[in-house]
């Protein structure tokens, strides 16, 4: 796993360099330099203000002893924007500030939930949803006050991996 890491940070850390010298050769140097602090300028910003509301709804949430939700995941998006914003390079400006803007916020959201899950192992994906054919009550005697209707069975899967 700290292969793959390492391996995808040096690619992402080249890719970067290659943007920034042809932007470098398309408006000049002064100007690529001069747009990089304007977006590190830009991303702190938006850190202050995105970070200081997603802080805000999670001690809202917390003194309202709501579970925290889609407030904890933006708040993790805020700070990874911010991060990505104030780092040198277009790219990952880019990125940040898809995470830091509200309204593309859970297109992020969701693009990352996805690679998470399919990561994940086939048992651990999250809970298993079974829907039923049958609309009606179960016919029969009424189950006893006080004592749980039992219907004994097993359960049965189609995974493969399994």
């Amino acid at each position: 796993m700290g292969r793959r890491v390492r391996t995808t940070a040096g690619v992402l850390a080249l890719v970067e360099v290659v943007v920034f010298v042809l932007v470098a050769n398309w408006i000049g140097l002064g100007w690529t330099i001069l747009a990089t602090l304007a977006t590190s300028t830009l991303g702190l910003v938006l850190l202050g203000r995105q970070g200081t509301r997603a802080l805000t709804e999670l001690r809202a949430r917390a003194q309202e002893r709501r579970p925290p939700g889609r407030a904890l995941g933006d708040a993790g998006l805020v700070a990874a924007g911010g991060l990505l914003m104030l780092l040198p390079g277009f790219l990952g400006d880019l990125v940040g500030l898809l995470c830091l803007l509200p309204p593309t916020r859970p297109l992020m959201r969701g693009l990352l939930g996805r690679l998470l899950a399919s990561r994940l192992p086939a048992h651990l994906r999250g809970p298993v949803r079974v829907r039923s054919a049958r609309t009606e009550g179960v016919p029969g005697p009424a189950p006893h006050p006080g004592r749980p209707l039992v219907i004994e069975g097993e359960v049965l899967r189609d995974d493969p991996q399994r």
